[in-house]
Order: C-alpha cells, then structure tokens, then sequence
C-alpha cells in the first residue's frame, strides 16, 4: 500500500476538494484469480499458539462479522475484548435481515458456479469493484453455509430433507439459502451461541452498552479505543495489539432508513479522521420494496424482503390518477413494468434498477396510496398456482408485519411498497487483508467498502458478513500479530491522553450549547437534504444546493442544539446528538464524492449521465477506480483529499448492465 501524499495537488472541482496521490491494494496476490485466496492463506504467518494468549484484539460490533470474528479468534486461542452498544451482543442489527444468504453450492443443477457468483456480483455492482476480493468472497461462500450448518442454523429444507434455495435479484439461478423470513435471526444467533461459547472458555471479554467514541493511534499504530458507557456516561480506554471495526453502514444519514435506530457512522468516522481513508460515501443502496412512508411524525422504515419478488408481481396502474382499489383494477389495465422492461430479468432485477423504475412509474403519476408514492407487490397469482399453504411456510412472518403495521392482509390485497434506504457499499478503505491505511486498524463486513462495487445484489451482506468474520479476518489478523510483539502502552501514553481529552472535549461542547433544538429536528432536515439531493437521483445543481447548505446547518447544530441531562449517566439525547454530529459532517464527504464522480453507476445515478432508455451511463475510461478520502479538515487547504485506486478487470470484462 503506498504511502499517502503529504501535499495534495490543487483544487479540484470549483475549490471542493483536493487530489492525492493514488492509492493501490498490494496484498493480493499476483496469480490467477482462483488462486489468490489459497496463496495469500498460505503465504500469511502464523503466531504460534503458546503467544496467542499474550496477544489482545478489540473487535467494535458484534453483528455476523463482528460476532463471528470475535468467536472465531477467541477460539483460537487469543484475547478478544467485544464491544457493543446493545445490551446484548444478539441485538446487532444483522439480526434484522431478512431474506437469505447467497452461496454458489449448486444444489439446485441449475447451472450456478463459483464463477458465476462471481460474475454476478461484479456485474450487479456495476464493474466497480475488486476482482480479488468478490471472486474470494465467491469461493468462501460454500464454506459458510456447511460452517452454519454445523451450528445448527435451521436453513429451509424441501420435502427430502435437502437445503432449499430461492432466487434474488440480478440472477438468474437460486442460490439464496433461507429462514424463511428471519435469515439474519438465525445467522447471528448462531455467530452469537460460538461467541457466548467463547466468553463462557475466558476467550472473550464482553462490554455491552458500550460505545466507542474514539480510535487511539500510537506511534502510527491502531492500539486501543476510547469508550463511553452507555448506563454510567463513564469514559475509558481498552488497549490492545490490534482493533477490528465491523460496526455495519451509514444508512441512518438518511434519518429514514430500514437500519435500526442506533446504528450510526461513529467508530467509521472517528476512525477516518484519525487517518483512514474512506472510500465510495455516495455508493448508497435504496431497496425498491419497503414500507412507504407514512407521516412526517415516523422515525424508521420497514423492510420487506426481496425474496418477495420470487413470488410476488410487481405493477401499477396504466391510467394516470387511477385511485380505484387495486383489486378493482381489471388485469388489463395493470402495467407489471418490471416484466415489461426486463423480460429475461422480471421482477428479479436488481435493486437499484428496479427502485429507479419504482420511481420514474411514480414520478409519471402512476404511483399507487398517499402522495402517489407507491406501486403494488402483488401475489394473487402465487396463491392459485402454489396455495395459500405454501406462500404462507415461505413468507408468513413478512405478511403478518405487513398487516401489523399497515392494517392490510397481503394474502387478500397487494402490498404497497416504496423504495428506501438500506445499505451502504461505501466504508473504510481497505486492502485484500481488510486492513485499513492504518497499521492495526482492520474493518470487517458493512463498515467497509470492499466486495459489493457501486450496488450490492440481495443476500450478499450476510454472505460478506460471514466471509469477513469467520474466515477473512482469522487469516488476515494473525498475520499482522506476528509481526509482534509491540512495544507496551498504558493510559499515560500522550496519543492516550489526547484522545480521551478529546472524547471529553466533545462532549463537554454538545453539553454547553444549550439551543433551542431537538437533535431529531437536526437529524430530520440532514436526512431530507440528503435524501433529495443524494438519494436516488443526483444532479449536480441537486449536490451543490446540498454541499452549500450543510456547513451552515453543521454550524446551527453546534450552536443550537439542546441535550438535556447531563454525561454523568444514561442520556440517550447525548447519544444521539454526538452520532449526528458525525452524521453532518459524512454527509458532506457523501455528497463530494457524488458530485466528483460524474457517472451513472449502480445506486449512484446521475440524471446528466444516463443513457437513452434511462438507466445508468458509466464513463469507464475515468471513473473505473475506488474513490478513497482521506480527511482534510485539519491539513492545508481544509478540504478532503481524494486518493484513486484504480480497477483492473481480467475476468469480467466490463460492459453495458443489461438485464433485458
């Protein structure tokens, strides 16, 4: 990995930011892409098992990767100390996941290979990302599934007994392995029986209601974090040889989004401006079925799995305005766009195409329910030809939330969905090891960029989640220990001092603004600036309205925002205003990277670049590289430095997505 340029070249975009040198991954090894994994495991050294124990890693988040990483290093004999906010480690939000996990097993002899997981998800993240890493991914997926298994993950079986699969978007072969609706339950309360194991063995050292607030580096090494107990406000430090970040995405910038209410940017971002570089902010994925919002009053978004469009038949009406209940619609008068535009796809396009869709049937006044913000996910058709029976052992649990939530029966009239915010491809940079650009600081799962280009294909996460945590990082983290051991560090270490004084400092700040605003209220408008000029469609007049406004309402927030309580103690309104605080300012470097990157790719539309019948327009000969920012604010010139890693395609020849 090259070292970083000290003085950037001039301004670049109309004074927006700043140009670096580029960056390379020079982990990977130079073989055949099948082979790069089994070389690179062979070539890593290992530690000998009588030094493990004397050797400590810090993993922040207990999520699939987290929790699995945390088990499976604790397992093999080092010290792990885990962090979570949650009061337990099985409330991560991976728990949230619905539909299933991808693996390219090939159970069903439907023409599925490692190769072709492998194209598919490069070609679904619109050929902008790493060979090395998705065709890894690809080959490790089998091993995961054999891996739950063993743990007792109560995967769907057919009549016979065997693993069922089901098919997600932007394939044409099923390889989604699946808990009915509750695949992520299943995952992590497996990830979380290996890592209560290991606590249960003195392996792992647990801190619930803990959140990380700060990254300590030491003489340019990650060796510790900084921490503040959720329940007593008390502020410490936990030292270690090595930190693992697998604390998930960024999606809650939107202030709605399908992500759990706490999670947040926080540990990403405090490690980005201790020096890590962030790479692709603006690559952000909208989920075309979701709940449609509600009232101006709602906090959160609800999900509903695109394993639903297996089944189920997306279509609006074809007359503008038509208001008629939708089983008044007679068959004829009802336009399934999906399957009228991508005949070979259907409705199992992928997410960002057929959210865009969703929009334009929308923005053509053909949307369906309040504002015209809706179209129908419909399954009459489902049930007379599979039964009520079977659509309800595949998705019962989806259709009794829906009706929770919106009064409505799916099994009597169509779902109404909306696209929404759901994940982030974007994240700490990181090389094939997962190691960021600093010594000893890895990411592992959503936090960091690495697998999923500018779109993630449905039930990827899980799979990289997984990938990440049980066999990636206890590959990768042993290597780096061995080049131990480290010099000893204590709490009078100055990199120490300063980074709890600046923990305090920031608190001390949000405490004495005393204004006249919610954080909610600050939280509310960044989330709707983002959403309209970030969201699904960027322009950009759109990017540059948003990169104006948001240094003055960074400004407001320090000066107006109210906390009551004090950090003495339990105080969820501190917590939220420190996490809004970093919030404000990714949203800056979100809305710098799309505005810099003058292309349509995958979740990142630009509506100057698209091509004649609407969908994404990439400009490969400038824009084929990772983005990676390195934080500028407190460097000459105060802007945010772009470092390019360049894409290099030998398997996957890029081309025009079709899925026509």
């Amino acid at each position: 990995m090259s070292e970083l340029q000290q003085e950037p070249t001039a301004l670049q975009g109309e004074g927006r930011w700043l140009l670096g040198d580029p960056i390379a991954d020079e982990r990977a090894p130079d073989s055949p892409v099948g082979d790069r994994w089994s070389d690179r495991k062979f070539s890593a050294r290992l530690v000998n098992p009588a030094n493990r124990r004397k050797m400590t890693a810090i993993i922040v988040g207990t999520g699939l990767a987290g929790g699995a990483a945390a088990a499976t290093l604790g397992e093999a004999g080092y010290h792990v100390k885990s962090f979570c906010f949650q009061d337990s480690p099985r409330r991560a939000h991976s728990i949230a996941a619905q539909g299933g996990i991808n693996a390219a097993k090939n159970y069903r002899n439907d023409g599925d290979s490692i190769h072709r997981l492998f194209y598919d998800t490069v070609k679904g993240g619109d050929f902008r990302s790493r060979e090395s890493n998705v065709h890894r991914l690809a080959e490790v997926s089998l091993n995961i599934i054999d891996q739950c298994v063993a743990q007792g993950v109560p995967f769907a079986r057919e009549y016979s007994g065997l693993l069922d699969t089901r098919s997600f978007g932007g394939t044409q072969v099923s390889r989604t392995f699946y808990a009915r609706g509750q695949t992520g339950q299943q995952l992590l309360l497996g990830a979380y029986s290996a890592l209560e194991r290991q606590i249960a063995a003195g392996t792992v050292e647990m801190h619930p209601r803990t959140e990380m607030l700060d990254l300590i580096v030491a003489d340019g090494r990650a060796r510790g974090i900084v921490t503040r107990s959720i329940l007593t406000g008390r502020i410490e430090t936990h030292l270690a040889d090595v930190v693992v970040l697998c604390t998930g995405g960024y999606g809650n910038v939107y202030y709605l989004s399908t992500n759990a209410k706490g999670s947040n940017v926080t540990a990403a971002w405090r490690a980005h401006k201790r020096g890590a570089l962030f790479a692709n902010p603006c690559y952000t994925q909208i989920h075309p079925t979701c709940i449609p919002v509600s009232g101006e009053y709602q906090s959160k978004l609800t999900l509903m799995s695109e394993s639903l469009r297996n089944d189920g038949r997306v279509w609006v009406p074809k007359e503008r305005g038509d208001s008629r209940p939708p089983n008044s619609i007679p068959e004829e008068e009802r336009d399934y766009y999906l399957e009228r535009q991508y005949p070979a796809f259907g409705n199992l396009v992928p997410r960002d195409i057929a959210s865009r869709a969703a929009k334009n049937m929308c923005d053509a006044e053909q949307g369906v329910g309040p504002g015209g913000l809706g179209v129908y996910l419909d399954f009459k058709d489902a049930i007379g030809r599979l039964g009520r029976h079977a659509v309800e052992a595949k998705y019962g649990n989806l259709f009794e939330m829906y009706q929770r939530i919106t009064g409505d029966d799916p099994y009597e009239v169509p779902m109404r969905i909306y696209p929404a915010i759901h994940y982030t491809m974007g994240g700490l940079w990181v090389d094939y090891d997962l190691r960021s650009t600093i010594p000893g600081l890895f990411v592992g799962g959503e936090a960091n960029f690495s697998d999923h280009g500018a779109n993630r294909l449905g039930a990827s996460a899980l799979m990289q989640g997984l990938a990440d945590g049980y066999f990636v990082l206890p590959t990768t983290v042993p290597n780096y220990l061995a080049d131990g051991p480290f010099d000893p560090i204590d709490e009078s270490h100055p990199a120490v001092v300063e980074a709890v004084e600046a923990t305090k400092g920031r608190i001390d700040k949000l405490l004495s603004a005393n204004g006249n605003r919610t954080v909610d209220s600050f939280h509310r408008e960044l989330g709707q600036l983002i959403w309209d000029q970030c969201g699904m469609a960027r322009s950009k007049e759109g990017l540059e309205k948003a990169l104006d406004r948001l240094p003055s309402l960074r400004e407001e927030f320090w000066r107006d925002v109210k906390i009551v309580g004090t950090g003495d103690g339990f105080n969820q309104s501190l917590e939220k205003a420190g996490r809004v605080a970093d919030f404000l300012e990714l949203g800056e470097l979100m809305c710098t990277d799309a505005l810099h990157r003058e292309e349509s790719c995958g979740g990142h539309f630009r509506v100057e670049h698209q091509t004649e019948d609407g969908e994404a327009q990439r400009d490969d000969e400038n824009f084929a590289y990772v983005a990676a920012w390195e934080y500028g604010a407190d460097k000459p010139g105060g802007k945010p430095i772009l470092h390019k890693e360049d894409l290099e395609f030998s398997y996957v020849h890029p081309s025009q997505r079709s899925y026509k």
